[in-house]
């Protein structure tokens, strides 16, 4: 069985690295969300953080957008400390965050319209990326218009568009119907191949976690640390068809649950 699974220490800083997590702590009031986390994220490939309700994934998520400020602690993109928001790192909400007064290219094209890009050529990249997520033909329809997949493409076909290093995905699949869930996965699949992006994707699925990562980082409980990286490794170049059966992936989904058995409720 050719799992590639190491302790939760980080790896060392390298070019490799697209993301640096060091010694992140968190508290709300007086819950403690993370306390000394430390995680490296690969460039161009996709890691997802996975563990039990709570646990503070979409808080680690936060704070590398540079959406949340960490009580103590460093995130380096690039090899640059962090400060805030930045053009490096793009986000896709759980919940679309779309304007509903605009229609999809306007959608997608925003965040280059904040940017001052020319009308013309925002709009020439954002038909590129609303192609890239199967929504051509859409170009002109409102979110109200969209059923929730479609609308998430739109959400996605935005984040892609601003050309960003490093793209955080807070369980982007959870509103859709599992037909829909499954196809986006595999879109997911093929553009961390064609992109050359860096992806950070929060799920709760094990299945999809094993499915779509190059590496998963399993997060306890708060206040949250890494448990364990797990790097499946013989299926990833096989098609998508033949991944689910693989019994490499089977291996890795139980696993990964006799893992996290013990904290589920």
């Amino acid at each position: 069985m050719a799992i590639s699974q190491t302790s939760a220490q980080p790896l060392a800083s390298t070019a490799d690295i697209a993301v640096s997590v060091r010694n992140i702590s968190k508290k709300y009031n007086q819950t403690e969300a993370l306390r000394n986390l430390s995680l490296d994220f690969p460039k161009g490939e996709l890691t997802s953080l996975l563990g039990p309700s709570g646990c503070g994934k979409t808080t680690l998520l936060k704070i590398i957008a540079g959406l949340l400020d960490a009580n103590s602690g460093t995130v380096q993109v690039g090899g640059q400390t962090i400060s805030g928001p930045g053009p490096d790192r793009a986000f896709v909400f759980q919940d679309f965050a779309l304007m509903p007064w605009a229609n999809v290219i306007r959608n997608v094209a925003f965040g280059l319209e904040l940017r001052g890009i020319a009308k013309s050529e925002r709009e020439a990249i954002a038909e590129k990326y609303i192609a890239s997520v199967g929504l051509t033909g859409f170009e002109k329809s409102f979110p109200h218009e969209l059923s929730g997949g479609m609308r998430q493409r739109v959400g996605l076909a935005r984040a892609l568009s601003v050309n960003a290093q490093v793209l955080l995905l807070d369980e982007p699949f959870s509103a859709v119907d599992e037909q829909t869930r499954r196809k986006f996965q595999e879109d997911l699949l093929a553009l961390v191949q064609n992109e050359s992006k860096t992806f950070i994707f929060v799920t709760h699925s094990i299945e999809e976690a094993v499915y779509v990562s190059d590496q998963i980082a399993i997060l306890l409980p708060r206040p949250s640390r890494v448990s364990e990286i797990i790097r499946p490794s013989s299926f990833r170049g096989k098609s998508v068809d033949n991944i689910r059966r693989d019994p490499e992936y089977l291996d890795i989904v139980d696993q990964i649950w006799a893992s996290l058995r013990s904290y589920v409720e």
